[in-house]
């Protein structure tokens, strides 16, 4: 039985890359960080109690900004695999902690690849890498694009980027990275923009919400569905050489696309219910991201199934149903058709 310790296990990726995980029968580890309120609640489903036979999941108290935590939970697990999605991964606050996303996004990875290194074992290191490194580069981006950064966000991934690269060739670790374009799902946190806009829609049908408020509406972006995106994580741990790969869908679509598509979807004029906010505007902006994943369609090969307008209302339609109403079902549909078994989720 293999054995995986995934950073992040509580966020979007980590709880669908450890669904997948567990389904291909891994032995399953998280890193959590310490609260006084439970934030489980994306792998509540899946928890066993580690006193009960069986139980293949396993969560452990830990600090990405903690070197000495970290040392202690590699040390001790011994993983065959650590897939490091923990991060400040939101663009927008990074500007308004930039040392803080410094400190957990970019040394974080520093201080699991020298845990690795110290342990002298042959794990597996995938590195969560952003296309928002790309920044103000010309689209489409692929692994040869320079990284131009318009975010202390991007600026602390494309170190940890370096990092990885550095390790792998420094000391010959299996080390790689997935640069990943927008992803997103149901699970999506609440203050993302694709989640804003789908638990808007739920709210104002729900008569809870008359506004939404939202920032640049041109910004462009490739988007696509987190569970696929989490396969292709674990493609890139079973390849024979470690390497870096882009993972997108090669198509972008602006944030207002995305608006109308939702809205019209449950058939509602987007143009009396959504407003502009200044302070939703990053100083810097990333106007145009847009994926050649080419290279990980060959080698992996990783494609998407899941389009922009199927990724929109598979959000919208679980948002209603979170919200109490009766979905309109064409989200479920897209699914069950393309994904008969839902092979992430784990009963």
């Amino acid at each position: 039985m293999k054995r995986a310790l995934i950073t992040g296990i509580t966020g979007q990726d980590g709880s669908y890359l450890a669904e997948f995980l567990l389904n291909k029968g891994y032995e399953v580890h998280g890193i959590i960080r310490r609260s006084s309120t439970f934030n489980t609640k994306r792998i509540d489903h899946i928890y066993v109690d580690p006193h009960e036979s069986g139980a293949k999941l396993f969560l452990h108290y830990g600090d990405l900004s903690d070197s000495e935590q970290v040392n202690n939970i590699i040390y001790n697990l011994k993983p065959d695999e650590i897939y490091h999605l923990g991060a400040q991964s939101h663009v927008r606050v990074s500007f308004d902690t930039p040392e803080y996303t410094g400190n957990v996004t970019a040394l974080g990875t520093t201080r699991i690849l020298e845990a690795i290194r110290r342990s002298e074992s042959s794990i597996k290191f995938y590195q969560a890498s952003s296309s928002e490194m790309f920044g103000s580069s010309s689209p489409p981006q692929s692994e040869e694009s320079p990284f131009q950064p318009r975010s202390p966000y991007a600026c602390a991934k494309i170190y940890a980027y370096w990092m990885v690269n550095n390790y792998r060739e420094g000391y010959d670790m299996f080390a790689s990275n997935g640069i990943l374009f927008n992803h997103e799902s149901p699970r999506r946190g609440e203050t993302f923009v694709t989640r804003k806009i789908t638990r808007a829609i739920a709210s104002i049908i729900a008569g809870k919400q008359d506004k939404l408020y939202l920032g640049n509406l041109k910004s462009r972006r490739d988007w696509g569905y987190a569970p696929e995106y989490v396969e292709a994580m674990w493609k890139i741990l079973q390849q024979n050489e470690p390497d870096d790969y882009v993972i997108g869908t090669g198509e972008t679509y602006s944030v207002n696309e995305f608006v109308q598509e939702a809205f019209n979807y449950v058939d509602l004029d987007f143009s009396r219910y959504v407003e502009i906010d200044p302070k939703y505007f990053r100083p810097t902006e990333v106007e145009v991201l847009i994926a050649n994943p080419k290279k990980a369609n060959k080698k992996i090969g990783w494609k998407p199934k899941i389009q922009f307008n199927d990724l929109v209302k598979i959000m919208v339609d679980a948002d209603m149903r979170a919200e109490g109403l009766e979905p309109l079902g064409e989200g479920d549909n897209i699914l069950t058709k393309k994904f008969p078994n839902k092979w992430w989720e784990v009963d």
